[in-house]
């Protein structure tokens, strides 16, 4: 109820961690730890840190823009933090005007391999911010898991589950809600043609040094969502997809989200993976 729901969070409650590039992240993070999890008299207990990608929903070359969206997301973080018994940590990266082609905040293909370290891996950097957590954590007597959760929609539930895919030792569980009209496919080919990330992963080794860890994938429960009337679709843009990309998804898969809906369900349900995918 709403005299349940507790009060908007300020930056007295969460704690910005500076940029580190010594730890391995060039950006700012935030971190928020409830009363449920700083009081739990389990001091020996396993604790869980939920990650949640920023999204700003827009281009800004001004990195303050991107911060204080941050703020205030975070300021909402508290309630799911105290039902869940959870942190919440909340990257800052940010997305570029003058790049514009680089769509950091969806962990795309040109994020991945950019010659511009301000922007490259930034998978990467949110492993070394949760590790950097979890040690400052631990300086306070609490014990967190290395594997998170993690939860996104739309850009940042492309980040979610293209994160899962590079890093499935890493993720507990995964929700992704309208991942940019197609979620990750985890295979190589389909009908012959060659699926590249992150249509697929067929050159995951080449853009991320390892090829897909499908056994530890399969251990992530994935909850996959849209909606039916949902035409909010990234592949014909030029800052989530190049033209060889769109060129293979539609004649593909289909020319909306909700048309290769089942489509990429029956591909995760066929390489074994715990996704639900839900259309409401």
């Amino acid at each position: 109820t709403l005299s349940q729901t507790p009060p908007p969070l300020t930056d007295k409650d969460y704690v910005r961690i500076d940029a580190n590039s010594k730890a391995g992240f060039r950006y700012p993070y935030y971190l928020y730890v409830p009363p449920e999890v700083k009081n739990d008299p389990n001091k020996k207990a396993v604790q869980t840190i939920l990650v949640l990608p920023n999204n700003t929903g827009k281009l800004d070359d001004d990195f303050a823009i991107h911060e204080a969206d941050v703020k205030r997301r975070m300021a909402g973080a508290g309630a799911i933090a105290s039902a869940l018994k959870i942190a919440v940590l909340m990257p800052v990266f940010p997305r570029p005007k003058s790049d514009w082609q680089i769509y950091t905040n969806a962990l795309d293909r040109d994020s991945m391999v950019t010659d511009k370290r301000e922007y490259r891996r930034l998978d990467l950097q949110l492993v070394a911010m949760i590790d950097d957590a979890r040690a400052r954590l631990r300086k306070d007597g609490l014990n967190f898991d290395k594997r998170i959760l993690i939860n996104g929609f739309s850009a940042s539930g492309m980040f979610a589950n293209r994160f899962t895919f590079l890093h499935p030792d890493r993720v507990k569980a995964a929700a992704i809600g309208s991942p940019g009209g197609w979620p990750i496919a985890p295979v190589e080919k389909f009908k012959d043609k060659v699926l590249r990330y992150p249509i697929g992963v067929a050159d995951l080794k080449a853009v991320a040094g390892k090829k897909l860890d499908l056994e530890a994938l399969r251990k992530v429960p994935l909850f996959v969502f849209i909606g039916d009337k949902d035409v909010n679709d990234s592949v014909p843009f030029g800052d989530s997809y190049d033209d060889v990309d769109r060129e293979l998804i539609n004649p593909l898969f289909g020319a909306t989200p909700v048309s290769r809906w089942k489509i990429s369900e029956q591909l995760y349900k066929d390489a074994g993976l715990n996704a639900v995918f839900k259309l409401y």
